[in-house]
């Protein structure tokens, strides 16, 4: 069955099969949801690319950013597979050239983020594609820099939001109305 036929349920139940708990890790009592088994397994990849293609497509995106690191494996091919361009978002410092950068809290200390400053226009409607959501403090960030460049921001879409943390509430009022899309919530 290729990817575009499935349903919206079959899509979710191929990619939380691919989704490996990890206990304990980085630390005791953290389960980390390992997204490697999936993207080694190409039916589920080309699910989860179609799936946040489609999301891009019908919210009118330009261009698709990821965010450093795991949102780069997924919003390179949806950028691909909807004929958009691919920008990433780094961590400070990564960049060359002139960049604009957005500091961000997070739970444990602060952060930054860069974007190369040529790489969105006025023009440009930009999805933000990321792995996981949980705290959206880099999410956040992130709408902001897009913001920031000039670009509209045409929505979020992430693999799989953390629904026990606060993640969704953080970023909905920084999507100004913007659609946000979680594939699975655990």
């Amino acid at each position: 069955m290729t990817a575009a036929a499935r349903s919206r349920a079959e899509v979710e139940a191929l990619l939380r099969g691919r989704i490996r708990d990890v206990p304990d890790h980085p630390e005791p009592g953290i389960v980390f949801k390992d997204i490697t088994p999936l993207l080694a397994d190409p039916e589920a990849f080309t699910a989860l690319t179609d799936a946040l293609a489609a999301f891009s497509i019908e919210h009118g995106a330009t261009k698709v950013v990821g965010l450093e690191a795991r949102g780069f494996i997924l919003a390179a091919p949806v950028a691909v597979r909807a004929g958009l361009g691919f920008v990433p978002v780094r961590k400070a410092g990564k960049l060359p050239g002139a960049t604009l950068a957005q500091a961000y809290e997070l739970e444990y200390g602060s952060a930054e983020m860069e974007i190369h400053a040529e790489d969105l226009s006025g023009s440009d409607r930009v999805l933000v594609i990321d792995d996981v959501l949980a705290t959206g403090g880099t999410a956040e960030a992130a709408l902001r820099l897009i913001r920031r460049s000039g670009a509209q921001v045409a929505g979020l879409a992430v693999l799989m939001e953390l629904g026990f943390l606060p993640g969704r509430a953080r970023v909905l009022p920084a999507l100004d109305g913007a659609p946000y899309q979680a594939l699975l919530t655990v």
